[in-house]
């Protein structure tokens, strides 16, 4: 049997070697000049592999249709990925929030293991090749269409060229019209895991670049009063707003959350960040009190420096609207109050998500109920296959991306008859 898979990254390579190793001749085509472009820049270009929590606890990480992946789960799962990575030489490490990392911080390395993986396979390879239509005849998938005018036959084809966010990998949405063209529905593309932009922009600015770690976050909807998300961990200021780990994850509920545009323009979606959150309020008022009784003699603005980032401190003054000259002996309780309040409670109203084109992952895509959830097969073109980003299924951030682009390519590239 002859297979041909669209598109290089994880889900395809991983559909390739499993379509292989099942003893078919495989051709993996990519747009690109290269396989894995999107795997390279993962985890910061050290690559998040997959979670090492159990893989019956994924579904619970995986709001955006999680129960469409049991069997692909079932077929291969975080363990598989780690050994298949261990058999071509690559050792892993496991890192806060239970996220795997390769020993050498380096995603190259993950993506040479799998193109060692690959070269042994004797996988068939087309570089800058581009896609532009499937074949079909009576309703099966045959051949595609790539450069505008070369063809190629197949008995199965997978497509595989992922979503549209960080186009400059080569995930432009190619896939969502090739599917879209043979019948499938595309459901509502979104960014999911990415930034978010404040309406106090100019404040974000003045901080912009700086990361804050073990802080705390909640964001609200001011209208109902209803707690969105919370989380504990890292984030970022940037000069539109913020970014960083907690916001990334935030973004992923607060894009399924009810009415969110019009929350957002009416700027009833707040972020609340607790600067010191191992503290309580009135811990933190003796810490300020012992801060001061050292200072006394000093201006505010010289003052809180155990207290704030550098950044942060001409930010917090102004809003505190206390004066900057002032001494730290002419502090009223009543102001040492406010500063309790700030570092507890430092609030920003989100504006809007950032671009699709800087998401880590889209929402939306192929619709499930068009995919048979135990082969990955399309129920309306017979031997045509999906895998990874291109269906609509997305992660929170922690490697459980990227899983699903291997158990679902795994499951996707497993000969029908075994399916059966």
């Amino acid at each position: 049997m002859k297979t041909l898979i669209i598109g290089g990254g994880p889900a395809g390579i991983i559909a390739g070697i499993k379509s292989a190793e099942e003893g078919n001749s495989v051709t993996i085509l990519e747009k690109n000049n290269s396989l894995g472009r999107k795997l390279l820049i993962t985890g910061k270009g050290r690559c998040n592999i997959t979670s090492s929590i159990d893989i019956s606890e994924f579904i619970n990480n995986i709001p955006g249709n999680g129960r469409f992946l049991y069997s692909a789960f079932d077929n291969f799962n975080n363990k598989d990925i780690i050994q298949l990575l261990a058999q071509e030489g690559l050792k892993v490490k496991v890192e806060r929030g239970n996220r795997v990392f390769p020993v050498t911080d380096n995603a190259q390395d993950v993506l040479n293991a799998l193109l060692k993986k690959i070269k042994k396979l004797k996988i068939n390879i087309k570089l800058n090749a581009k896609v532009n239509k499937i074949i079909v005849e009576n309703n099966k998938a045959i051949g595609i269409v790539f450069n505008n005018q070369e063809k190629i036959y197949g008995d199965k084809i997978v497509l595989a060229t992922g979503g549209a966010s960080y186009p400059a990998t080569g995930s432009t949405g190619d896939g969502y019209n090739m599917a879209k063209e043979l019948g499938h529905t595309i459901t509502e593309i979104k960014p999911s895991l990415v930034p978010l932009e404040a309406y106090e922009k100019n404040e974000c600015k003045k901080m912009q670049g700086l990361s804050l770690r073990n802080i705390g976050i909640k964001i609200t909807d001011k209208e109902k009063n209803k707690l969105i998300y919370e989380d504990f961990g890292e984030m970022l200021f940037t000069h539109f707003g913020v970014s960083g780990p907690v916001i990334i994850s935030s973004s992923a509920h607060l894009i399924r959350y009810k009415n969110i545009e019009e929350l957002l323009k009416n700027k009833k979606i707040e972020l609340s960040i607790d600067l010191k959150p191992a503290l309580t309020k009135e811990k933190l008022d003796d810490r300020i009190l012992r801060d001061f009784a050292e200072l006394k003699n000093k201006q505010v603005k010289n003052s809180l420096d155990k207290l704030l980032p550098q950044k942060l401190i001409p930010v917090a003054l102004e809003r505190l609207e206390i004066d900057k000259e002032k001494k730290v002996n002419e502090i009223t309780k009543q102001e040492r109050n406010k500063i309790v309040e700030l570092l507890k409670n430092f609030n920003l109203t989100i504006s809007e998500f950032r671009p699709i084109s800087e998401a880590i992952i889209t929402a939306g895509g192929i619709s499930i109920k068009e995919i048979n959830p135990k082969t990955m097969e399309s129920k309306i073109i017979e031997n045509l296959y999906f895998a990874g980003e291109i269906i609509d299924v997305d992660a929170y951030t922690g490697g459980f991306n990227l899983q699903i682009a291997y158990s679902t390519g795994y499951t996707a590239g497993i000969n029908k008859m075994e399916n059966n």
